[in-house]
C-alpha cells in the first residue's frame, strides 16, 4: 500500500468520526461538513509528516539496505540505488525472500562445516593408519637388532608398502586440489571413445583376471564414437571406475562399458554385478575418503580418493556424472563427454572436360 493512500485512509476515518460527533450533537449537516473538510485536511497533513518522517522513512531505508544488499556490489554499481516505488507492500517479499535465502545459506555452511570435519577426521585417520604401521615395524627391528634377518627383511617391505600407501595419498590430494584451482589444464582432443575403451580394457586384462570378472563392452570397436575431451583425463575416468568395479564387484561377475550417442553428447556407463550400494549413501558416494563399508574398504586397498577424483575431472570438462545402484545386484556409474563434431568433407571442384 502507497504512503499517500495509507495517509488518506487514516485520514478519512478521523474525519467521518469527527463529523458525525458533530452531527450528534448539533444535528447540522453544514457544520458537520466543515468539521468533515477541516478535520480531513488537518488530518492528512498530520499523519502524511509523521508517517512519513518516524513510519515510511525508516520501513524505506530498510527496504533500500536489504534489497541492494540482495542485489551485491556489481549490480548495485550497475544499476544504481534502487528504491521502490512502494515499499511497504515490498518489504514484506524482500524480507521473507532475504530471510529465505539466508537460511539457505546457514544450512549451506553447516554442511559444509560437518563436511570440513569429517574430512579432517577422515584424513587423520587415513594417514595415521600407515604412519603407524611403519613405526611399529621399524621399532620392531631396531628391538630385535636385525638379528632375525627374514623378519626384519618382511618388516621392511611391508614398511614399503605402507610408505607407498602414504605416496598414494599425497598424490591423490595433490591432483584433486590442482583440480579444484584449475592447475591441471583440460587438453581437448578429438578422439574415438571407442579405441580408448579397448586400451583401458587391455591395460587392465590381467587385473580383471586376478579379480576373476570379466570385462565386456556392449559396442563394437570398429563402430567409431569421436568425442572432444582430454583423454588422458578419461582414460584415468574409466581406469578409476573399472577397478572400483573391481573391488566391489562379485567373483565371477562382469563389468561392462557400454556408450550411447546423444544429442550434442555422448554417455558412457560402467556398469558390474556386484554387491551394490545403499540409496542412502548415493549422494555422499563421490565425496573424499566417503566409504559405505570402511572395514571392507580398508582390506581391499585404495586411497579412498577415486570417485572424488573421477567427479572432479569430469565437472572439469563441464560434463556431469551420476550413478545409480541397487543392493544386491550392481551399480552402474554414468557420465556425459562432448561429442566431436565430424570435419567438413571438402568439396572438389569439377571441371569440365
Amino acid at each position: 500500500m502507497k504512503l499517500s493512500v495509507l495517509v488518506f485512509i487514516n485520514a478519512l476515518a478521523v474525519a467521518l468520526a469527527l463529523s458525525i460527533v458533530n452531527f450528534y450533537f448539533r444535528h447540522s449537516w453544514y457544520d458537520s461538513s466543515i468539521t468533515f473538510a477541516i478535520s480531513f485536511v488537518t488530518s492528512y497533513i498530520v499523519f502524511y509528516y509523521l508517517i512519513e518522517k518516524y513510519v515510511y522513512s525508516k520501513i524505506k531505508l530498510i527496504y533500500k539496505l536489504i534489497h541492494n544488499l540482495k542485489l551485491g556490489r556489481d549490480l548495485r554499481d550497475a544499476l544504481g540505488e534502487s528504491v521502490s516505488t512502494d515499499p511497504i507492500q515490498d518489504v514484506e517479499q524482500e524480507v521473507k525472500a532475504w530471510a529465505k535465502e539466508k537460511k539457505v545459506e546457514i544450512e549451506a555452511l553447516r554442511s559444509q562445516e560437518k563436511f570440513r570435519r569429517e574430512f579432517l577426521s577422515n584424513i587423520s585417520h587415513e594417514f595415521k593408519t600407515p604412519l603407524f604401521a611403519i613405526q611399529g615395524y621399524i621399532e620392531a627391528i631396531l628391538d630385535d637388532n636385525f638379528e632375525d634377518t627374514d623378519m626384519a627383511e618382511q618388516f621392511l617391505q611391508k614398511a614399503s608398502k605402507n610408505v607407498d600407501r602414504l605416496s598414494y595419498l599425497i598424490k591423490d590430494l595433490d591432483e584433486i586440489s590442482k583440480l579444484e584451482s584449475g592447475e591441471i589444464p583440460i587438453n581437448f582432443s578429438r578422439f574415438k571413445i571407442n579405441d580408448l575403451i579397448k586400451e583401458v580394457f587391455e591395460s587392465l586384462e590381467i587385473k580383471a583376471k586376478q579379480h576373476n570378472i570379466k570385462l565386456v563392452f556392449k559396442q563394437k570397436y570398429d563402430d567409431p564414437i569421436p568425442v572432444n575431451a582430454d583423454r588422458d583425463k578419461i582414460c584415468q575416468v574409466l581406469i578409476n571406475l573399472i577397478d572400483n568395479s573391481f573391488k566391489y564387484g562379485k567373483q565371477g561377475g562382469n563389468t561392462s562399458v557400454s556408450v550411447f550417442e546423444l544429442h550434442d553428447q555422448v554417455l558412457v556407463e560402467v556398469t558390474d554385478d556386484g554387491i551394490g550400494i545403499e540409496e542412502k549413501y548415493l549422494p555422499r558416494l563421490f565425496e573424499r575418503f566417503f566409504r559405505t563399508d570402511a572395514s571392507r574398504s580398508r582390506q581391499i586397498g585404495g586411497s579412498g580418493l577415486g570417485l572424488a577424483i573421477v567427479k572432479h575431472i569430469v565437472e572439469a570438462h563441464q560434463q556431469v556424472i551420476n550413478v545409480r545402484s541397487t543392493e544386491g545386484l550392481g551399480s552402474t556409474f554414468g557420465f556425459t563427454l562432448q561429442k566431436a563434431k565430424q570435419p567438413a568433407i571438402p568439396l572438389i571442384p569439377i571441371l569440365n572436360s
